[in-house]
């Protein structure tokens, strides 16, 4: 999830090109394998513009792209009459409805690429904080000691350390999201107040089935006022 822009910015630095694919459900469906019919679709792609006014920056998200398709194999012949079943065929939601004579309809309910959205956010400087972990660090056998009036080495303490993953944290300092009385989504966040220099900024994205996607760009933000 969210290692994967930053793998593709480490693999970009040693000269390796990536394709980043979901792994469906379907391999999970023994009939589906067995007739070759899992499809291994792109990760979700996202387009942003940076809008730099003096030494503050927005984002505008001005595209958003899925490719994955779920419950939509056999779905036509699947479908019992008079019922409707909603599947995700080639990047769009489809409601596909089978009359009682059997006829089957299609309604594609996605009619534009927002659509898809359900949240989105901004950090603005995605490299401030990184993720640090403690790990148990080992003790060695010199600093095992006996104690006064027992037979045996003392128990050994568990000495931590704090190791920097490599990743970094994305902290949420500004968003949009739909809410069920508000189904308006802002695509330009508001402007936020930078230090000037260069910095990545990354932009997360969560669809309406919970995926999430993020992107990193890299901007300049100009010299002194």
């Amino acid at each position: 999830m969210g290692l994967f822009p930053n793998i593709i910015e480490e693999a970009k630095s040693k000269g390796i090109d990536l394709a980043m694919k979901y792994i469906p459900r379907d391999v999970f469906d023994k009939r589906a394998v067995e007739r070759n019919q899992v499809v291994f679709h792109d990760v979700s792609f996202i387009e942003v513009k940076p809008h730099v006014k003096k030494n503050s920056l927005a984002i505008e998200l001005t595209d958003f792209s899925v490719f994955y398709s779920q419950d939509a194999q056999d779905a036509d012949v699947s479908l019992k009459k008079g019922k409707s079943k909603v599947i995700v065929d080639r990047g769009q939601v489809v409601k596909v409805s089978k009359d009682k004579d059997g006829v089957v309809s299609r309604e594609v309910l996605t009619k534009k690429w927002t659509d898809w959205i359900d949240y989105w956010s901004v950090d603005f400087d995605f490299e401030s904080k990184r993720e640090i972990v403690r790990v148990p660090k080992d003790m060695s056998p010199n600093s095992q000691t006996q104690s006064q009036g027992t037979e045996g080495p003392q128990q050994n303490l568990t000495e931590w350390e704090e190791v920097w993953t490599g990743d970094f944290i994305f902290e949420n300092e500004w968003q949009s999201f739909r809410t069920k009385k508000d189904r308006s989504l802002e695509l330009k966040s508001a402007y936020h107040e930078c230090t000037p220099g260069r910095r990545k900024v990354a932009v997360k994205v969560v669809d309406i089935f919970g995926n999430d996607t993020m992107k990193i760009i890299e901007v300049t933000i100009g010299g002194k006022r």
